[in-house]
C-alpha cells in the first residue's frame, strides 16, 4: 500500500473512530462513514468491505495505541510495583473517563454478533493482560515486592474487577472513590505498600 493509501486509510479510521463513539457500534452504517470522511461509496469500499471489518480495525489500532503509551510510560529503574500501579492507573482513567470512548460500541458489537473466539479482540485483550500481570505479580513475589500464592488467579481476578467496573461505569456510573476502593482492595490483597 502506497504512502497516500495509507494515509487514507488512516483517515477512514480516525474518522470512522468518531462516528462509533457518537453512536455506539450498532447504528452506524457504511453510509454515515461515507458522510463523515465525506468520500466516496466506492472510495471507502476500496479499503474496507463492512462496517464490522472498520470497526475490528479500529479496535485493533486503539489496542495498539493503549500498548505504545502503557509501556512508554514506564520508567527504566520502575520497580514491579510502579509497574503495577501504573497499569491500574490507566485502568482508572480508562474507567472514569466519560466521552470519547469506544466502551458502548464495544459492548454492542459484542453483544449484537457472534465472533468466533479467534477473532474477539476483547477476550485477546483479556488474555493478554491477565499473562501481563501475571507476569508482574510472580517478578513483585520473586524480588519480595509483593506477597500471592496464585499468580495466574489474582491476574485473572484483577482482571474481571477491572471489566466488572467498566459495565458498571457504563450501565450505573462509578465514581473515582469507588474505583479507588476497588484498586486499594486489589493492592492490599498482593500486600503492597505505598
Amino acid at each position: 500500500m502506497g504512502e497516500k493509501s495509507a494515509q487514507k486509510r488512516k483517515f477512514i479510521l480516525e474518522t470512522a473512530r468518531k462516528v462509533f463513539v457518537e453512536k455506539g457500534y450498532k447504528l452506524v452504517t457504511m453510509k454515515d462513514i461515507v458522510e463523515a470522511c465525506q468520500i466516496s461509496r466506492g472510495g471507502l469500499y476500496l479499503y474496507f468491505d463492512s462496517t464490522r471489518e472498520i470497526f475490528q480495525e479500529v479496535l485493533r489500532l486503539e489496542t495498539e495505541e493503549a500498548d505504545d503509551v502503557f509501556s512508554g510510560s514506564i520508567k527504566k529503574d520502575a520497580t514491579t510495583g510502579d509497574i503495577l500501579l501504573l497499569f491500574l492507573e490507566e485502568q482508572k482513567k480508562e474507567l472514569l473517563r466519560r466521552e470519547n470512548t469506544l466502551t458502548q460500541a464495544i459492548y454492542e458489537f459484542y453483544f449484537d454478533q457472534e465472533v468466533p473466539r479467534k477473532e474477539n479482540i476483547l477476550r485477546k485483550q483479556f488474555d493478554s493482560a491477565v499473562r501481563i500481570i501475571q507476569r508482574l505479580i510472580e517478578a513483585g513475589v520473586e524480588k519480595e515486592e509483593l506477597y500471592c500464592e496464585d499468580c495466574e488467579g489474582t491476574a485473572r481476578n484483577i482482571m474481571f474487577v477491572l471489566e466488572g467496573l467498566k459495565i458498571a461505569a457504563q450501565t450505573m456510573g462509578v465514581t473515582e472513590e469507588t474505583v479507588d476502593r476497588e484498586l486499594r482492595y486489589i493492592l492490599h490483597g498482593l500486600g503492597f505498600e505505598e
